[in-house]
């Protein structure tokens, strides 16, 4: 378990270094300057608002900045996409064994099943149990398991239907746009994302798409770094809460600090942000799969849970899903070794 939670907080630090060094990039993008200094800047701000600011207040006003990224759907509109081979393409995918082929399937599924948000949204749940004097655990109040599983499973699917709608169109429209042609453009920094937005926005695109990458980065990192220092906290029986003040959690927000504070330094070993955040969604894709196998395991354990067992669609579901992780991290290793082996 030490050696999971040891790769998931590498994969958080890669993910929030990219992050933070996309913050500093849409920020350049809109007012030129020094990068580096943007980056200290930002990580610096989080890191402020991470200890002396409880996450849910500052939460409700940043959350506003992601409506940005709703304009690649309105994009998608405008653009000219083949809609008849995207919609064929999306419905009955190609399938290769070659492993950059498979590196970027385990990538697109380690952002959908990301590890550091087992442990986030568990958290999040215990942090609102804490904080509202009408809750209780649902162990000494079962009365209020209905209500609170109805909550949950309704913010799970509609976070999960609009974070995947969103993913659809970014995807369709930088092809359409970035790659239409002959001629790819590779996206490495937020100044190349932002092009993607010209048809819409115009000259305009850069300040929409920069709000939209700061918004949705000050969101993250509380996430990622949060997340890290919940599993390490859990992994030694320390006390953590965002919640709480830094003096009555002090282990807790030494490892949450220490997740920022890398990731920012990051930037000064001349991080590629698209890069890193590629590679730390492979190591997602990789970790989740003896994370979701121990988790399914759990799940069905009466000694655990006790009467909240997983009902047996969502145990098949669960399942199915576990067995395609496992199948494309597996398929990618062997594939890559044996293309190694074979040079």
């Amino acid at each position: 378990m030490r050696g999971l939670v040891f790769l998931l907080c590498v994969a958080n630090i890669f993910n929030l270094g990219a992050d933070v060094a996309a913050m500093a990039a849409a920020f350049q993008l809109l007012v030129g300057g020094k990068l580096l200094l943007y980056a200290i800047f930002f990580g610096g701000v989080s890191l402020l608002l991470q200890v002396y600011v409880p996450y849910r207040i500052y939460v409700r006003y940043l959350k506003w900045l992601t409506w940005a990224l709703f304009a690649y759907v309105l994009t998608a509109f405008v653009v000219r996409v083949p809609w008849t081979q995207a919609l064929r393409s999306t419905l009955v995918p190609s399938v290769s064994l070659d492993p950059a082929y498979l590196m970027a399937l385990i990538a697109v599924l380690g952002t959908t099943i990301s590890p550091y948000l087992f442990f986030w949204q568990t958290s999040q749940e215990v942090e609102g149990v804490r904080i509202n004097k009408h809750e209780s655990p649902l162990r000494k109040k079962p009365s209020q398991t209905w209500e609170q599983f109805r909550r949950i499973a309704f913010d799970t699917r509609v976070g999960m239907a609009f974070s995947n709608i969103v993913a659809f169109f970014i995807i369709l429209t930088t092809a359409a746009t970035l790659h239409a042609g002959n001629a790819g453009v590779r996206i490495q920094t937020a100044a190349d994302a932002a092009k993607a937005l010209q048809p819409l926005a115009g000259r305009f695109a850069s300040l929409l798409f920069a709000l939209g990458i700061i918004g949705t980065g000050m969101l993250a990192i509380p996430v990622l770094a949060g997340s890290a220092a919940y599993a390490v906290s859990e992994l030694f029986g320390w006390r953590a809460s965002l919640e709480s003040k830094p003096r009555n959690a002090r282990k807790f927000y030494y490892v949450l600090s220490g997740a920022t504070i890398l990731g920012v330094c990051l930037n000064f070993v001349g991080i590629d942000p698209i890069r890193a955040l590629f590679l730390s969604a492979v190591i997602n894709g990789i970790v989740a799969v003896p994370l979701m196998f121990l988790l399914m395991l759990i799940s069905e354990k009466r000694a655990i849970v006790g009467k909240f067992v997983l009902p047996l669609y969502l145990r098949v579901v669960g399942w199915i899903a576990t067995g395609v992780m496992l199948i494309a991290s597996l398929g990618f290793l062997i594939t890559a070794l044996h293309q190694s082996l074979a040079r």
